[in-house]
């Protein structure tokens, strides 16, 4: 549910479209929707690329999950025609769908794999929680807003995405059932690093969460157990997420 902060590839992307959505055509591809997708992973392929080595960087692994997973299944009707721009979308009820970017650096720095054990706070779209258990990963993911939970629950259902649950309710606390976590991915901004994600994290873990006041740029966070349980943090890179959403106390 995030944006980066910085400058575009408008004119990339541009070009990258009508690149992938000729080759589509040419091959006679019956889904419309896959030369698009390939423009927009190429233009994160490019991104990655310009970042390597940085902490912003992106993988490959995460690029073909990218591939994989059919965003527009995942935004409203009305958003279809724009759902591989490199943009984040709106989904109702003051949420967005996050910019395919920040999806791929959070999964990046998450590193999602076959077996783990994953916390998503903020289900959203359901697109973030399918792009990590595309990797092979189990994905618990909490959403607050009942309408956006209910919706994410079915479309993952549609899409076979058999390795998710979804729960409706207040992420700050985790999900204490099934932790600890391998690792944890947040999509909305804390004001701070809630106690009980870290608790949370199995040692070697790693959370990604965004951190700063509501419709302010935020720093999104790696947090980091070491096996000893010991907690570090470094900033990634300035993002703008929507509050993380908490019930009233």
């Amino acid at each position: 549910m995030a944006t980066r902060v910085g400058g575009a590839f408008c004119v990339l992307l541009a070009l990258a479209l009508l690149a992938g959505s000729g080759a589509a055509m040419a091959q006679g591809d019956h889904d419309p929707y896959a030369g698009p997708r390939r423009a927009l992973v190429a233009e994160l392929r490019a991104m990655a690329d310009a970042r390597a080595g940085g902490r912003a960087r992106i993988d490959a692994a995460t690029l073909k999950l990218i591939e994989r997973v059919p965003r527009h299944e995942y935004v409203p009707e009305a958003q279809r025609r724009h759902a591989y721009r490199n943009r984040p979308l709106g989904i109702g009820h003051g949420q967005t769908i996050s910019q395919p970017y920040i999806v791929a650096l959070m999964t990046t720095l998450a590193r999602p794999g076959e077996g783990q054990r994953i916390l998503e706070i903020g289900t959203g779209s359901g697109y973030q929680a399918a792009v990590l258990a595309e990797s092979g990963a189990q994905v618990y993911s909490i959403e607050i807003i009942e309408p956006l939970a209910r919706r994410a629950a079915q479309v993952l259902r549609e899409q076979g995405q058999d390795n998710v649950v979804t729960r409706i309710g207040d992420g700050y606390y985790g999900w204490q059932e099934h932790a600890p976590f391998d690792a944890i991915v947040v999509t909305a901004a804390a004001s701070s690093i809630p106690p009980p994600l870290v608790e949370q994290l199995k040692p070697g873990g790693r959370m990604v969460i965004p951190v700063g006041a509501a419709f302010m740029t935020q720093n999104l966070m790696l947090v980091e157990k070491d096996d000893d349980g010991r907690v570090r943090t470094r900033q990634i890179l300035p993002v703008r997420f929507v509050p993380l959403t908490r019930e009233a106390e």
